[in-house]
Order: C-alpha cells, then sequence, then structure tokens
C-alpha cells in the first residue's frame, strides 16, 4: 500500500506539474508586451489563484506553477503590474480555499466560519497571514475604492467566483451562527472589492471525470486525502509541497513523531464522506450545487477562457484526443470526449 501511495503521489504531482508547465510556459513565451499604463483606468493588483494539487509560486522545488521555468508573475511584475500568487489547499473544498485567500490578501488568520466548520467537522480558524495587500477595499487616494483583479486556472476559477460572491451578499449561515463582533468580514458582505474575474479552464460546470472517479473508486475522497496528510510527514519547517490540510488537523507538528502524527491523521473528521472537499466540488452534481447560490454581480466583470486539444471523430461523432495531447491525459480526454449531457455515450 506504501508503495502504491508513492506511485499514485509521484503521478498526481506530475499530472500537476505538466499542466502547469507546458500550456502556460507557451503562453508565456508567445505573449506581446504590454507594458502597465498610468493612463489605463486602474492599477488593481492582480491575484493569480491555483487549481486542484496546485502550489502559488514556488514551493516545488523552485517549479513555477504559473509559468513552469519561467515565471509569469516576474514577467508581469516587470512589465509594471502588481501581481500576487498565493498558496490556498490544493485539495480541500472552494470555500475552505476562499476564506485561506481572503485572510492572504487582508491578513490575519483564517476564519472558515463558524457553522461552516461545525456543520463539517473541522477547526473553525487556520494559519495566519501577514497580508500582502491590506488596504484591499480601504479608499485611495482619489476617493475611489482598492480593488483587485481575480485569476483562478481550474478549480481556482470555481474557488475566486466564490469569494467575489462572499464578499458581495456574505453568508446568512454564517451571520446567524455567529455573534456580530466575532465574524469574519468575508461573511458580512457589501463589499465590491473585485473588479474582474477571469477563469482558465475552469470546469465551472463540473468535470465528467470527477463523476466517474467517484463511481469506479467510492473511497477516493478518502484516498487522496490520506495521499496528501502521509506527504506531510517531511519536515512542516519547509516541506517541498504543503496540502494545507491544517483545519482537519493534519499538520504534522515540530518534534511530533511519526506514529503520533498518523494517529492524528487516521481519527481526523477528514476520513468521513464530507462534501466539504475538492472532489464533490468538482463533479457535476458538486457544481450544481454550487452554481445554484454563486452567481454573478452586477458590478464585477467576469471572463471565461475555455481550452480545446480534441477534435470529432468522424465515425463516433465523439470528441477525441488530437495528437500533441500530453499522453498522460488521453485516458480521461476520451472519456470526456464520450458523455452527451452528462451520461456515457
Amino acid at each position: 500500500m506504501e508503495k502504491l501511495r508513492k506511485k499514485v503521489g509521484i503521478i498526481l504531482l506530475s499530472l500537476t506539474m505538466l499542466l502547469a508547465i507546458y500550456p502556460q510556459s507557451y503562453a508565456l513565451a508567445s505573449t506581446k508586451s504590454y507594458r502597465a499604463s498610468s493612463t489605463s483606468n486602474n492599477n488593481y493588483p492582480i491575484v493569480m489563484v491555483h487549481g486542484l494539487l496546485g502550489w502559488g509560486n514556488t514551493e516545488l522545488f523552485g517549479l513555477n506553477y504559473w509559468g513552469g521555468f519561467s515565471s509569469l508573475r516576474d514577467y508581469l511584475t516587470n512589465e509594471g503590474y502588481t501581481v500576487y500568487t498565493p498558496t490556498v489547499g490544493s485539495i480541500t473544498s472552494n470555500w475552505d480555499r476562499a476564506c485561506e485567500l481572503y485572510a492572504y490578501l487582508k491578513g490575519g488568520t483564517v476564519d472558515y466560519g463558524e457553522a461552516h466548520s461545525k456543520k463539517y467537522g473541522h477547526e473553525r480558524y487556520g494559519r495566519t497571514y501577514p497580508g500582502v495587500y491590506k488596504s484591499l477595499g480601504e479608499a485611495a487616494s482619489d476617493g475611489s475604492i482598492n480593488k483587485v483583479h481575480l485569476i483562478g486556472h481550474s478549480m481556482g476559477g470555481q474557488t475566486i467566483r466564490l469569494m467575489t460572491q462572499l464578499l458581495e451578499q456574505g453568508s446568512e449561515d454564517e451571520i446567524a451562527a455567529t455573534p456580530s463582533g466575532n465574524i469574519s468580514e468575508l461573511f458580512k458582505g457589501g463589499h465590491s472589492w473585485v473588479s474582474s474575474v477571469t477563469t482558465l479552464c475552469t470546469p465551472n460546470d463540473g468535470s465528467p471525470t470527477a463523476n466517474k472517479l467517484s463511481e469506479i473508486l467510492p473511497n477516493v475522497q478518502q484516498f487522496v486525502a490520506s495521499l496528501g496528510a502521509q506527504a506531510g510527514i517531511v519536515d512542516s519547517s519547509n516541506p517541498c509541497f504543503d496540502y494545507r490540510l491544517d483545519q482537519w488537523g493534519l499538520r504534522k507538528e515540530k518534534g511530533e513523531s511519526f506514529k503520533d502524527y498518523t494517529q492524528k491523521v487516521n481519527s481526523s473528521n477528514l476520513w468521513n464522506k464530507t462534501k466539504d472537499f475538492s472532489l464533490w466540488d468538482l463533479t457535476p452534481e458538486g457544481s450544481k450545487a454550487f452554481n445554484s447560490w454563486v452567481s454573478a454581480q452586477k458590478d464585477v466583470y467576469y471572463f471565461s477562457l475555455a481550452c480545446q486539444d480534441t477534435h470529432e471523430d468522424s465515425s463516433t461523432k465523439y470528441q477525441v484526443p488530437d495528437a500533441n495531447m500530453n499522453p498522460l491525459f488521453l485516458s480521461s480526454s476520451k472519456y470526456i470526449g464520450s458523455c452527451v449531457t452528462n451520461n456515457d455515450g
């Protein structure tokens, strides 16, 4: 089992790295230079949020999620833009990731919400961040409000949509469950702090692959969660890849023995079939539930960029992979291409 976990871990990380390196390196190499201008309508910071099994910038042996062996963040910074590439939970739910993104920007301790944390059985508070953009939402010198442009890749697109929803509309459940003096600003609503939301290759209506995996591997949630937690046995002071499962009690503390850490992992609520998890959010059913309350805000510009590396097969009329597709994506591509209105064939 241990060998199997290591093999699966290598495959998952390889998939993520390849997805990060090839498309984005190509985009970086082919992008024209558009230097930020002082005459533009705004100079709001750009916040780029990674997807499933992703990372912020160079945590993984110096490899850039945004750009691969080159840094898209550095490229844009050199062109005069302010760019942030936060690291949020790699396999956790969009709700938890949105709360972490908010704390990363504004600073302070992550608050997952009184109602939410009780409902799903994890800690209410997470890590503490210094805040890279503490003036977010405050008045600028010209009287305008400091805002951000949000860009999300894959699952990151759902995450930024959710944070925008919470900022603007708040959470009735959190307001009802939390004393007024103890609630995060994220849940209060009324905050028009986002200028634009751009989703890149985001499964906004879910992925048939996630649904199929749930049918084939009923315990896939527990397996992936265990994989991430077990990877945390790397020295927590300098992990090469951090799954950020602190709210589930899965952070390896300094001096903690492997035996004690393993017992903590095995007794966690994450082993239950929770819907507070990435895999549920990415299924068509989970995304339908997500879209039922996460909507487009009237004062925010929305952009969605899709990608396609398939073509129609003349005999089956299914979408099949193009010749240049990375071999690691062939199986999932063929399955997705054979789906019609979320049904096989």
